[in-house]
């Protein structure tokens, strides 16, 4: 408890210092107030989806957690790895373009000269740099605030109070769960949503049986998906989130698999972190993130793309 006082006063001396820069276009920044598993990333792409298909041309702007490239980069998703540019990163570039970089000042200027109509910040809630136009805060229904403490006595990154004032939406995910009332939402509108399989994976797996594993925040979120998807599923592997998949590990889970006579299934993100000349043999449960009501999505975004 004493680093997490010590922990919140840091962030309130950061926000005293730093004045955040506003640019040419639209800012949207979807983000959450604890450190992993909250679904930032395919709500982005959500709303990235939509933002094209209403005529705007949205570019990424990302950190690149875990990636060792220095500098701005404009992420490949075929000549970079999750090693370079982090693994969230390289599945954001194959559905819009998207720019590594701590400093998001630089990236945002980049993007605008490159085309950009809109710019959304896969992460970035408490990054001070952008000024943004609209923040969207990212709930797990099933986890909300956790203990409710900051880090490092809990998963907060700041206090839900101060950081559900500075935003304009909340998207509750998973809204089913029995906590999903009791979350603390700061009276913002709740934009309800759900992680579901794609036709194709439904498809595919539906049924099957199955080892699933994942290096994910909430493991488990899968690991139930699969069972909700109808496969058997024979035993499960979660490693911590990030995790880069050694040749070992990989040819310890085949043997589970042949043994067991079953298919062995990840996310999409634990595949960006796998290097192709192993991940041969492996299957991906594609998922995309769903909004119970688009219009009211549509609503919350409209006034920051009037600008």
């Amino acid at each position: 408890m004493p680093l997490s006082w010590a922990f919140a006063a840091a962030a309130r001396a950061r926000w005293a210092m730093v004045k955040p820069m506003r640019v040419a276009v639209p800012v949207v920044c979807v983000g959450s107030l604890v450190v992993g598993g909250a679904g930032k990333t395919p709500t982005a792409l959500a709303i990235a989806k939509r933002l094209s298909g209403q005529g705007h041309t949205p570019h990424f702007l990302t950190r690149g957690y875990r990636g060792h490239l220095k500098g701005l980069v404009r992420v490949d998703p075929v000549q970079h790895t999750a090693l370079e540019v982090g693994d969230e990163p390289l599945l954001l570039a194959k559905a819009a373009p998207t720019w590594v970089s701590r400093d998001r000042r630089i990236s945002a200027q980049t993007a605008i000269k490159d085309g950009a109509t809109v710019l959304l910040m896969d992460d970035g809630f408490q990054n001070l740099g952008l000024e943004k136009d609209v923040s969207i805060i990212v709930i797990d229904a099933g986890f909300g605030h956790g203990n409710g403490r900051l880090l490092p006595a809990g998963p907060l990154r700041e206090s839900p109070t101060i950081g559900l004032a500075r935003a304009h939406a909340v998207v509750m995910v998973d809204d089913q769960a029995a906590t999903a009332g009791a979350v603390e939402t700061g009276g913002l509108p709740v934009l309800n949503a759900r992680l579901a399989p794609i036709q194709e994976s439904t498809d595919r797996l539906g049924g099957a049986r199955v080892i699933g594993f994942c290096g994910i925040g909430r493991p488990e979120k899968f690991f139930q998906t699969l069972s909700e998807l109808g496969c058997t599923v024979v035993c499960t592997h979660g490693f911590p989130d990030h995790h880069p998949y050694t040749h070992g590990e990989l040819e310890r889970l085949r043997a589970d698999a042949l043994t067991t006579g079953a298919r062995l299934v990840t996310t999409a993100k634990d595949l960006a972190r796998i290097p192709s000349r192993i991940a041969e043999g492996l299957e991906v449960l594609e998922v995309n993130m769903q909004f119970a009501d688009p219009a009211a999505l549509d609503a919350i975004l409209a006034p920051a793309l009037k600008l």
